[in-house]
């Protein structure tokens, strides 16, 4: 599925905002840790990301969004095909935040848990089954089930927060979210996995 962001870069004044739950979910990212902004369109989350002092790396098909950041110190863009089978484009790499927005390629999945480092979060945040009714995407294939990133989560991830359901903002859709860690074994909690801060609330 193209990202929807991916379009040429428009003029920095009218460039879209992050998305409100990515950016609530920024501060518990380690400083300065590296970012991966997968199919990462026009890299508002790039930009975001950048701004606060991290390293980013964008894959996308197609970079002509982010061609304006090509050069730019802690910016690295790789361009990929993620949904022909080919191979992950980042063997081995490990960040500090993996970020996905409005893109769901289910093969993936897996790649993006292994490439988290310990203690380092999954922002997800795409449309789910039922979003059709609000127009593209509508096909089964780029559409959440109820609870899929939940239950992706489970037994590999430690959830901090989940939802899903339907918004009016930006746009009218059907939308579900999570924030999720690789867990760090906490020695004094008998393994079980060291509790992350609660964000602030959602930015207005």
């Amino acid at each position: 599925m193209p990202d929807i962001e991916n379009r040429p870069t428009p003029p920095a004044g009218l460039r879209p905002p992050p998305s409100p739950w990515i950016a609530r979910f920024a501060p518990l990212v380690r400083a300065g840790g590296p970012v991966l902004d997968l199919a990462c369109g026009g890299g508002r989350h790039l930009r975001h990301f950048l701004g606060r002092g991290h390293a980013v790396t964008g894959v996308d098909l197609d970079l002509r969004g982010v061609a304006d950041l090509a050069g730019t110190p802690g910016v690295e863009l790789v361009a990929a095909d993620l949904e022909q089978g080919n191979p992950w484009p980042l063997p081995g790499r490990r960040f500090a935040a993996v970020i996905v927005a409005n893109y769901l390629h289910r093969p993936l999945l897996d790649a993006l848990a292994a490439a988290l480092e310990p203690g380092g979060l999954l922002l997800y945040e795409t449309f789910m089954r039922g979003n059709g009714r609000f127009g593209r995407p509508s096909s089964p294939d780029f559409l959440l089930r109820s609870g899929e990133l939940l239950e992706f989560a489970r037994g590999r991830l430690q959830v901090i927060a989940f939802e899903q359901g339907e918004v009016s903002s930006p746009k009218a859709a059907v939308v579900q979210r999570l924030a999720a860690c690789a867990p760090v074994p906490a020695p004094d909690l008998d393994g079980e996995p060291e509790p992350r801060p609660l964000p602030g609330p959602l930015p207005a």
